[in-house]
């Protein structure tokens, strides 16, 4: 085996043997020692790839499941930088933050198990190691979601894991779909395209099954929906701002960072590009473009930092899901908007990771003493509303905190010479390249969505000092050094994100590198607007009236939903019940639903679905389902 193919083993590898030796009692000390490192060989392997794109390392093992397929392609390669800085940024950041959890051996098992079913399916070369670990990844990081235990948490997983099987389910169609159409279990590339070919009818290969003819928009707009449950696509979003509040800081930050692009790299995955489906296109583009509005909104009504984050984590995804509408809508055009929404993941993936430590940061900022700049001494609270109100915070801290924020914020809002700004101006491009009404309609509405992207990032900062404020400072705290590194690392890195950007993701044919310099007023006001805005709010409390005071419960959409399954009369049945009683009656619903399409796949390729491997992930994804809704 070549050192690269050994290499791209050693990047699963690495935390799938630390899961391995986390049962036993004498190796699990070790096990949470390395559990941060766990993903610096993956880093390593994306490193060297970059550095020679020419390698494309495969591993093949035959002998386990039915064949799992390890590869590595530009797009792989990009997504895996990605994941494998987080998920090491992330890991030293746990490391100290966990110190004296009794829970951090919990944390840092399941920690790995979710690691390793991220790194798989950037990883994976066909779609059966794709959705293992995508299922994997899934059903672990309910126990990050869950890690404080309280009704909160709770709460948080049960919505997660209900939406999470909703998504798998829906994913699960789609690909025995496919799996019909194309003989069997596929890899990426040819086959997988054969596939789509056969099911949209292309003239020239063979026809679809009998039972699948004009399937074709319907399993594209399963994997579609399935996949936008994990992206956090409004109306699909509802476990995001319910389970960032709830989950560790570590933990948010890969989730809103790396976990919610599973998603998005199962579109770019699992769809066609040389396919047009237009109706669905269109649907991606209206959808994508409200959930920007839509998460803009929701966020500027919280006081929660976590949740804001939250919710711009939907409003960014809305961006990128334009973006794959645009693939979906113009196959010609997929190198340019691929190569856009790419770059969008890549810098909204380091900012978001880096804003959601931030927050630890924040609560663990130390205090000083009242009469000097030491932590010696008794630390005491301004009054409210005096102009040194951070009195009892060590102020060199606290204003690096404040830069540190600043600067992915500004990214994020897209303001000029920033990695935003070079995102978006390739997201431009590509509409500019669709044209027509799509163009005339969504260039002015993505730049009045940037003005609220710079209000909700405002909207963060403040919510953040709110909370530092009520944290009341211990001057015994010491400096957070083991936090603020990996901080620092990634705003670092996005800091120079418009240098590395084009070179983990070279432009593909017909796409061109956005210049720093272009267009620098359209990147400029949106900011500018949106600074001005907050800043007149602050200085005038009263400019807004009664507006400023609206706030929105996190999962908005599902509050109006819990309130009306609570008002379903049951006779014998508490009000506490009901809930779990219609959600018991609408998964009967899905299973009967679900036996009947199986049955139907099951006649049409029978080898398929005599597997012994996809019988256990159906009876788990049962077994899942009757655990989150007893």
């Amino acid at each position: 085996m070549a050192a690269a193919e050994l290499l791209l083993a050693l990047a699963l590898g690495a935390p799938v043997l630390l899961i391995l030796g986390w049962p036993l009692v004498r190796l699990r000390p070790w096990t949470v020692r390395l559990a941060p490192w766990g993903a610096a060989p993956a880093l390593l392997l994306a490193l060297v790839y970059l550095a020679d794109p020419s390698i494309a390392p495969a591993v093949e093992a035959p002998g386990v499941f039915l064949g799992l397929q390890l590869s590595l392609d530009p797009l792989g390669g990009a997504l895996l930088l990605l994941t494998a800085l987080l998920w090491v940024a992330a890991g030293a950041y746990a490391w100290w933050y966990h110190h004296d959890d009794p829970a951090r051996d919990r944390f840092f098992g399941l920690f790995l198990l979710t690691m390793a079913g991220n790194l798989g399916l950037v990883l994976a070369g066909d779609v059966l190691t794709f959705y293992l670990s995508f299922a994997a990844m899934t059903f672990a990081a309910y126990g990050l979601v869950v890690h404080r235990q309280d009704d909160e948490a709770l709460r948080a997983g049960r919505v997660y894991i209900i939406m999470a099987l909703v998504g798998e389910v829906a994913i699960l169609f789609g690909l025995f779909a496919l799996g019909a159409a194309g003989g069997g279990l596929l890899a990426f590339g040819p086959e997988l395209a054969e596939a789509w070919s056969r099911l949209a009818g292309e003239p020239g290969v063979f026809p679809p099954p009998e039972g699948l003819e004009g399937a074709y928009p319907w399993v594209a707009g399963l994997l579609l929906a399935g996949f936008a449950v994990k992206a956090g696509l409004a109306p699909l979003h509802l476990w995001l701002p319910l389970a960032h509040p709830v989950a560790p800081t570590a933990a948010s930050a890969l989730l809103s960072g790396v976990m919610i692009k599973a998603g998005l790299l199962g579109w770019l995955r699992m769809l066609p590009d040389d396919l047009a489906v237009p109706t669905l296109a269109a649907a991606v583009v209206a959808i994508g473009a409200a959930t920007a509005f839509y998460g803009v909104l929701m966020g500027l009504a919280q006081d929660d930092p976590k949740t804001v984050l939250a919710y711009s984590s939907v409003s960014q995804m809305g961006y990128m899901a334009v973006g794959t509408g645009i693939i979906l809508l113009a196959p010609e055009l997929a190198p340019l908007a691929l190569t856009a929404v790419v770059f969008y993941a890549l810098h909204n993936g380091v900012a978001k990771g880096a804003l959601f430590l931030s927050v630890g940061v924040g609560d663990r900022l130390p205090g000083r003493s009242s009469t000097g700049g030491d932590s010696r001494g008794k630390s005491h609270r301004a009054e409210p509303g005096h102009p040194r109100r951070h009195a009892g915070l060590h102020r060199g801290w606290l204003w690096a905190l404040r830069l540190g924020i600043a600067l992915p914020a500004l990214a994020l809002a897209g303001a000029p010479f920033t990695s935003g700004a070079f995102a978006k101006g390739a997201l431009k491009d590509a509409l500019g390249e669709l044209g027509g009404t799509w163009y005339a309609v969504l260039d002015p509405l993505l730049l009045v969505a940037a003005v609220g992207t710079t209000l909700l990032l405002a909207r963060f900062m403040a919510t953040l000092e709110a909370r530092i404020e009520q944290t009341h400072p211990d001057p015994s705290t010491s400096s957070p050094w083991g936090l603020a590194l990996p901080w620092g690392a990634l705003v670092g890195v996005g800091l120079a994100a418009p240098l590395w950007l084009p070179v983990a993701f070279p432009p593909l044919d017909g796409a061109a590198v956005p210049s720093l310099l272009q267009d620098l007023t359209a990147a400029t006001l949106p900011v500018l607007a949106g600074l001005a805005v907050a800043w007149a709010v602050v200085r005038r409390p009263g400019l807004l009236g009664s507006i400023r005071k609206i706030r929105v419960p996190a999962g908005d959409l599902l509050i109006p939903v819990e309130a009306l399954v609570r008002r379903v009369a049951v006779p014998g049945r508490t009000a506490a019940n009901q809930a779990a009683w219609a959600l018991r009656r609408g998964a009967l619903r899905i299973r009967t639903f679900a036996e009947s399409r199986i049955e139907a796949v099951a006649r049409r390729d029978p080898r398929l679905m005599r597997s012994p491997l996809l019988g256990s992930l159906l009876l788990a994804l049962v077994l899942f389902l009757v655990f989150a809704l007893v």
